[in-house]
């Protein structure tokens, strides 16, 4: 029997067994993947942003972890020798009501304790030559990296003090008993005394797994990027970030500077009709139905019509693309905007048709289940992960 088992090889999954181990040295411990390898899904495929916090609510978990994990991601990339850049992101307003939505996100980036300067025109223009704009919020502490390569130290780390990883082992049962949690896989079944779930697009699944009503299904919502070719691997100094409308659930195309040098233009914010739908053409009949007949999505789906279509319509016609990244990048062209691979984002939504904005655990006596873990989970894994530990702590020693 495993004194631990921790399903998912994602960022959140490693750097937990990697906390885990720490705490509880000599314990056996074993983490199941259903891939190959780590960080196969969203870790990574998602932006590489190091994240500041501008955006979260002051005193959410999302503004706490965010805060902590952008100093933690750095220090944990210093000691393992992995590349990162602090460049710094600009939010850039083009016009006067995003000046006001500017000032709104300067008075939210203050509550969250970030270092930031105001730009006018001018300064902005000195800064970005390529990019247009009324004014910016310059926020120093933002960077980028690759967070497969932290996810894999991570997980190098928990093997080295005598964890145990699994790849190609996929659950298809959870059964907890009063003793032991019996994990049934690919591979055959584990018996562990408690178990941890950092399982993304599955969160909903692996609950349900546990005879449970999660009250929330996952949503996946594909997120397209443009690759820009490499003569325009200058263009910025900065990420690029145009300044969100708040009634909207994501926050627009941005011109992001990736750790290779290159520059990616994205995401959209697209229904995907597959959990793991990478490409247009991904379509599961079981995961569409699922979708398809949720209360819960079938309301967000509604409320959300005309951004939908929006989304959808620059999703199959580059030109919609285009023009979102002009209003701040004019010099772009349609021949600049390349292919480069999507990424799904896991998407809770509640049975009332909400939106579940910040980080959701559903917990019994002996599981601790990571079932909401939006952006910014990659930059805040490792303060994410110390706060499951607590939680599995509480478990332990009760």
């Amino acid at each position: 029997m495993y004194d631990f088992i921790i399903i998912g090889g994602g960022i959140l999954g490693m750097s937990t067994a990697m906390q885990l181990i720490r705490a509880y040295p000599g314990r056996r411990m074993l983490l199941v993947e259903k891939e190959d390898g780590p960080a196969r899904h969203q870790t990574g495929h998602n932006s590489g942003v190091i994240h500041a916090g501008v955006y979260y609510t002051p005193g959410s978990l999302k503004a706490r972890f965010c805060l902590e994990g952008n100093r933690a991601t750095k220090a944990f990339c210093e000691s393992h020798d992995i590349a990162f850049d602090e460049c710094g992101k600009l939010l850039v307003a083009t016009n006067e009501l995003e000046m006001q939505r500017m000032q709104a996100l300067w008075e939210r980036t203050e509550a969250n304790g970030l270092e930031r300067s105001w730009l006018n025109a001018d300064e902005l223009r000195e800064r970005e030559p390529n990019i247009t704009g009324r004014g910016g919020i310059f926020v120093p502490s933002s960077g980028i990296v690759d967070y497969a390569r932290i996810a894999a130290a991570m997980g190098g780390e928990f093997e080295a003090a005598g964890g145990e990883i699994r790849y190609s082992t996929a659950v298809s049962g959870i059964d907890e008993r009063r003793g032991e949690v019996v994990v049934k896989t690919s591979q055959g079944e584990f018996s562990t005394r408690y178990l941890i779930s950092c399982s993304g697009l599955m969160a909903d699944r692996m609950v349900r797994m546990l005879g449970l009503d999660p009250g929330f299904t996952i949503c996946p919502f594909r997120g397209e990027y443009y690759r820009l070719p490499a003569e325009h691997n200058r263009i910025v100094n900065h990420l690029i970030y145009p300044i969100p409308d708040p009634a909207m659930p994501f926050l627009g195309v941005h011109l992001t500077r990736m750790i290779d040098g290159s520059v990616t233009v994205g995401p959209n914010a697209v229904l995907a009709f597959k959990r793991e739908g990478y490409r247009k053409t991904d379509v599961s009949v079981i995961d569409a139905a699922t979708m398809l007949t949720n209360p819960g999505i079938l309301k967000v789906l509604k409320a959300n019509l005309r951004p939908g279509l929006v989304e959808l319509k620059n999703s199959l016609f580059k030109q919609g693309y285009l023009e979102e990244v002009r209003k701040y990048c004019p010099s772009l062209t349609a021949q600049d905007l390349q292919p480069h691979p999507a990424g799904v984002r896991a998407q809770a939504v509640s049975k009332d048709g909400k939106l579940i904005d910040d980080f959701l655990f559903v917990n019994t006596k002996r599981t601790v289940n990571v079932c909401n873990a939006p952006s910014p989970a990659a930059t805040s894994a490792i303060p994410i992960g110390a706060h499951i530990v607590a939680k599995v702590r509480t478990q332990v020693e009760a």
